[in-house]
């Protein structure tokens, strides 16, 4: 039986092997800064920082990590 494989680290996953940016997913991005998923869309929102949207969604998206880690740095 497969594991299960969420939606969003596939989507993660598979957009770091085609691309030379690193990508975080809202929850690692905000567990990295203490902040919850909501509180770190806010922040995102607040911030400006940039989204990478994922088809299908206009709701989801990964953040650049380069971004977090300026941030967290």
């Amino acid at each position: 039986m497969n594991a299960f494989e969420d939606w969003n680290q596939k989507i993660k996953k598979t957009f770091n092997a085609t691309s030379t940016e690193e990508v975080l997913t809202l929850t690692e991005a905000g567990n990295l800064l203490g902040l919850s998923k909501d509180q770190m869309k806010v922040y995102v929102d607040k911030h400006g920082l940039t989204k990478m949207p994922i088809m299908r969604s206009v709701h989801r998206y990964l953040l650049l990590k380069s971004e977090i880690d300026r941030i967290v740095g």
